[in-house]
């Protein structure tokens, strides 16, 4: 073991990383999609979610107001949609016209739910704490749904270059996948 630089130590523990996509809205507005690396099961009974996002994002604006998201578990399908709503304000677009997003009603709020996701959770948030230049929203799980298609695969954050994983998708420093053998 030893002494490096917190950068060195992180890229070292990063990936492989399960990926997360939050929907929100203002009271108004269409939803917004923001991919999220940082999220966390915080809670069994009652269930709940904790998810970071970057004070300047759009999508901290949304959750601020709102104070309920639907967090989406994306599937390999949405490997370009995934990548494309990390690199893209909502600011600026209305990302599920624009990348011709599928989705699905839930029964919380009018957020949607995504419907090539493995997984969506419809939250309300319950609390936020200040995390340096993040904020991390907690929501309690109050509907849960999956995917009937039994076959689609988690999307991953993979390690770039690495002969462990297959690479679906690569954008700047990001690389999306899934590990070999499991399609």
């Amino acid at each position: 073991m030893i002494e490096c630089q917190y950068s060195e130590a992180v890229a070292r523990m990063n990936r492989p990383s399960r990926l997360a996509l939050a929907l929100s809205k203002s009271q108004e507005g269409p939803a917004n999609i923001i991919t999220l690396g940082w999220f966390m099961r915080t809670s069994i009974k009652p269930p709940m979610f904790a998810i970071s996002v970057g004070l300047t994002r759009y999508s901290h604006e949304l959750l601020a107001e709102n104070r309920n998201f639907v967090l989406a578990i994306p599937s390999t399908n949405m490997a370009e949609i995934t990548m494309k709503c990390g690199i893209h304000s909502g600011r600026e677009i209305n990302k599920i016209k624009a990348f011709k997003i599928k989705i699905r009603k839930g029964k919380l709020t009018d957020i949607p739910l995504l419907a090539d996701a493995v997984a969506n959770f419809e939250c309300k948030t319950i609390t936020q704490v200040r995390s340096g230049d993040h904020t991390i929203f907690v929501g309690e799980v109050k509907y849960s749904w999956q995917n009937q298609d039994e076959g689609l695969e988690q999307l991953l954050s993979i390690p770039m270059n690495d002969s462990r994983f297959e690479e679906l998708m690569r954008k700047g420093g990001y690389s999306f996948g899934i590990i070999k053998g499991k399609k």
